[in-house]
Order: structure tokens, then C-alpha cells, then sequence
């Protein structure tokens, strides 16, 4: 496969992610600062810190409002990782690489982007985007569901995968860091109703709730993050995304279990088994925060080696 066309396969997809994760954030926080009593009601500033745009939105905007931060996350053009800027590249993407995709494929994208832009107009979003963030899920969805049952499982189909997976294991630390921080109670809040609505949120984010309630029942910070962390069963949870990403990786470049051709593959392939043996405890001890700081640098890290290895042409020396 040629590495242009790698590259815009792999970001369609990680944009496309990208942006249903920018809607999942919003959604959760907007159910939980409902009401003017709400103990939530004046934290969409740190909504900001998730995606890593502090200092744009500060450039921009004078005050963290409701109204500025769903504006800077849902329509700023300005913002490159704004759910409409997200779109925009993903469509883009997605119309270099018309021969490649399917059809249905490019027809969903191109309905994701004339959805958003029709909403830019309409501000009653910024007052309430539950449905507006609903749809941006349902558009996520089914253009993962178009691409699984319309394209071929070949190597552009597994840089989908990768891509995608890549993306949310990286958004589900950001979440997770943000909002343990935040999330972390009072003593007087253990496990009280608040306590509870606070950990549900964070599961609900990441449409987690239902799952962790069947594997342990009661809401505990622990195996809330033992749960999104380390699970390698809920398609949501870090380690398997982890491990989808080093499957597809794997598929692409022939390599056998415990081998590796590329610097990619090793990196991927030391951080997937790194979680393999790795303990809510240790992470615990260790701090969340550092914990997930590091994570990020590697998985970062993954992606510049992925970039290296497939999408960097080198120069020729005449």
C-alpha cells in the first residue's frame, strides 16, 4: 500500500474517533452541571484540559463558560481538535483516498460533515447538545459498523483499526486523568449519592456503565479504573485497545507473536505486555496522574514510530 494512502486512511479514522470522543466528553459533563445547585456546575474549564487546548481556548476566550467551551469544542474551526475540525479531516481524508474506501463508507462521512454543518447554525446546541452529541456518536458508529461489513479485512482495513484504537486508548487516559483528579472525593462524600453520580459519570463517558455494573456491582474508584484501565474484554478500556492495535500492526507487517520488525511494533508490543502483568495496585502507588503521563508519552511515542515507519518516504541520494 502506497504510504499516502496509509496516512489518510489512518487519520480518517483517528479523527473520526477523535471527534465522537470530544461529543462523549461534553455529554457527561453537561448531565452532570445540570441545575444551578449542581457541585459540578462551574467545571467545564477542565473539559478544556482533556484535549490538551488550554492555552488555544485561553488565547480565545476570555471565560470558561458553558457557552465558550461547547462553542470551542463542537464548532471552532480555529481549535484543530474540535468535533467540526475533526469532521473536516476525516472528510478530507476520506476523498483522497476514494478508490480505496467503500462507497457507504464515503457516503457516511459525507453525511457526518453536512450534519455538523448544519448545526453550527442552530445555538440552542450550546444551551443543550444531548441530542447534538448523540448524534455524533450515532454517526461514529455507524460509520465503524459501515467500514467492518463493507471493506475488505486487508492492510487499509487493519490501519482503520489501528488508527481508531490508537486514538481512544489515548482518550480514555485523558478522561480518566482529568476526571479521577477531579472525581477524587471528600471524606464526607464516600459513598454517599454524589460519590456515586460522580464515578458513574466517568463510566458513562465511555458508555461503560452497564459492563462494570455486571463485573462488580457497586460503584468503587478502584475498580472503576481497574475497569477502563486494565480490562481486556470492554472495547472501551485501554489495554484492549492495546491489544487490537498491536493485532492489526501485526497483520500489516507479517511479524509473529513476540517478534518485531519495526521500532512500532516494539514499543507497542513492551507497552501492550507492560499491561499484561500490571496491577490496579502498582498504578495506584504509583500515582494516577504519573502513571498516565507516562502512558501518554508512550503512546504517543507509538504514534510517531508509526509515522516513521509507514508514512515517512525517504529522501533519495542521487
Amino acid at each position: 500500500m502506497l504510504s499516502r494512502v496509509a496516512n489518510s486512511v489512518y487519520w480518517m479514522s483517528r479523527m473520526v474517533e477523535r471527534a465522537e470522543n470530544v461529543a462523549r466528553f461534553i455529554d457527561v459533563n453537561y448531565n452532570l452541571t445540570l441545575g444551578d445547585s449542581s457541585p459540578f456546575v462551574n467545571q467545564w474549564e477542565p473539559l478544556v484540559f482533556t484535549t490538551g487546548d488550554y492555552d488555544l481556548f485561553k488565547k480565545n476566550y476570555d471565560t470558561a463558560s458553558r457557552e465558550n467551551v461547547l462553542k470551542f469544542l463542537a464548532f471552532d474551526r480555529d481549535n484543530p481538535n474540535s468535533i467540526m475540525s475533526c469532521v473536516m479531516l476525516a472528510r478530507e481524508n476520506a476523498r483522497t483516498i476514494r478508490e480505496t474506501i467503500t462507497s457507504p463508507m464515503w457516503e457516511h462521512v459525507n453525511r457526518f460533515y453536512l450534519m455538523l454543518r448544519n448545526a453550527v447554525n442552530d445555538s440552542s446546541i450550546l444551551y443543550d447538545p444531548v441530542s447534538f452529541c448523540a448524534e455524533v456518536r450515532n454517526a461514529s458508529h455507524t460509520l465503524v459498523g459501515t467500514t467492518y461489513t463493507t471493506m475488505s479485512h486487508g492492510e487499509a482495513w487493519h490501519f482503520l483499526r489501528m488508527g481508531r484504537l490508537l486514538e481512544r486508548a489515548d482518550k480514555i487516559s485523558r478522561i480518566a486523568d482529568v476526571q479521577y483528579y477531579l472525581l477524587l472525593p471528600k471524606a464526607e462524600d464516600v459513598g454517599t449519592s454524589l460519590d456515586v453520580v460522580r464515578w458513574s459519570a466517568l463510566l458513562r463517558s465511555n458508555s461503560a456503565l452497564e459492563m462494570y455494573r455486571r463485573v462488580y456491582g457497586a460503584i468503587e474508584p478502584n475498580n472503576v479504573a481497574q475497569f477502563l484501565i486494565l480490562d481486556r474484554h470492554f472495547p472501551r478500556s485501554i489495554r484492549f485497545c492495546l491489544i487490537g492495535a498491536q493485532h492489526s500492526l501485526m497483520e500489516i507487517t507479517g511479524s509473529r507473536p513476540g517478534t518485531f520488525r519495526l521500532r512500532c511494533e516494539q514499543l507497542i508490543g513492551r507497552l501492550s505486555s507492560e499491561f499484561d502483568y500490571m496491577s490496579i495496585e502498582e498504578i495506584i502507588d504509583q500515582g494516577m496522574h504519573e502513571f498516565i503521563d507516562d502512558f501518554q508519552t508512550r503512546v504517543n511515542n507509538v504514534g510517531n514510530a508509526i509515522h516513521e515507519d509507514f508514512f515517512t518516504v525517504p529522501m533519495r541520494v542521487e
